[in-house]
């Protein structure tokens, strides 16, 4: 036997958690026939809440857009990974979010199910989250007002402090605002620049809404635009050597660092900006292949330095000597 009520709320649960269901769907999911279906979405119906329903074999549902149901029907499983995935907020550099964090996390731990409580609180225990060291936190009032300028398609004005701590006046139309490596940025046509401009979110200031708005291009990719051009935004050293390694096995090695890659003389091409050039020499001698430096002058040296301190540091042990007060 089975409790139609039940029925009846994994309905709603379903509606909840997708755009459009089909009554076929349904019907599979819930093992009973497209009639049955029908007769649970007139319950539903009967009950206030507004469902839109499209003609068809079997028709298709869903809750019409807007509508906010005051009890969220979460399974036990939806819940953990709410309960969990409110934590990295930190990692993303958005750590004002930290007391509508806690708060949430407070509200979902007084109804989860005790097992599951308890479950929730075990990871918490065993498991840390912490930062990376190259998290910038990021102003959340910014961020909102950034992604709705965006969405509505207006144009915006800002403040901006440049990488070298030039500042400057900003007027332009939003794109796209994207978290990579670390960092959010905004990407979007710099009217005073008449070009494609990326900015950081965290060296953003009075931010304004202008009431003029613009077309969006469709088919504008942030991911791809960041990456094609972000291993050169905003570094000391601009970066280009060859490595003698198939392109294959660059890209793997590689692409998560925002370094550019491409296929050259039979080995692949590298190119990138940096502030510091110690790690990213050092991530190049790691693969154990030859490597040829185009620029920057100061890349050669850096090698120099470091096999002068990886001689050093491969001498017999010695006894370190103290020197007097």
């Amino acid at each position: 036997m089975y409790d139609p009520v039940m029925r009846v709320l994994t309905v709603l649960e379903i509606l909840q958690a997708r755009d459009f269901v089909s009554g076929a769907e349904l019907a599979e999911r819930l093992e009973v026939d497209l009639r049955t279906v029908q007769r649970y979405i007139v319950r539903l119906k009967d009950l206030n809440i507004p469902i839109d329903s499209s003609r068809g074999v079997g028709g298709a549902y869903r809750l019409k857009p807007g509508f906010r149901l005051p009890p969220l029907l979460l399974t036990n499983e939806e819940a953990f990974a709410l309960s969990l995935g409110l934590r990295p907020l930190r990692q993303v550099g958005l750590s004002a979010f930290a007391p509508a964090t806690e708060g949430t996390l407070a509200k979902l731990g007084r109804v989860l199910p005790s097992a599951l409580h308890e479950s929730v609180r075990t990871v918490e225990e065993v498991v840390a989250i912490e930062p990376g060291p190259w998290v910038v936190s990021t102003s959340v009032d910014c961020l909102i007002k950034a992604a709705s300028a965006i969405r509505a398609a207006h144009r915006i004005r800002f403040g901006y402090q440049s990488h070298d701590g030039a500042a400057s006046r900003r007027h332009i139309e939003p794109y796209a605002v994207l978290h990579f490596d670390g960092r959010w940025y905004l990407i979007g046509h710099c009217l005073s620049r008449c070009a494609m401009r990326t900015f950081r979110l965290d060296r953003v200031t009075d931010f304004e809404v202008s009431k003029a708005t613009f077309r969006r291009p469709a088919d504008f990719d942030a991911r791809r635009y960041m990456q094609e051009r972000m291993p050169f935004v905003q570094s000391d050293y601009q970066i280009d050597v060859w490595i003698d390694m198939p392109i294959e096995e660059a890209e793997r090695n590689f692409a998560p660092w925002r370094i550019v890659t491409e296929p050259q003389d039979g080995g692949t091409r590298l190119r990138c900006g940096r502030d510091r050039l110690e790690m990213f020499a050092a991530l190049l001698l790691s693969t154990g292949k030859q490597i040829v430096v185009r620029s920057p002058p100061e890349l050669r040296k850096t090698f120099k330095q470091l096999a002068k301190a990886a001689k050093q540091a491969s001498r017999p042990e010695q006894r370190i000597s103290k020197r007097p007060l």
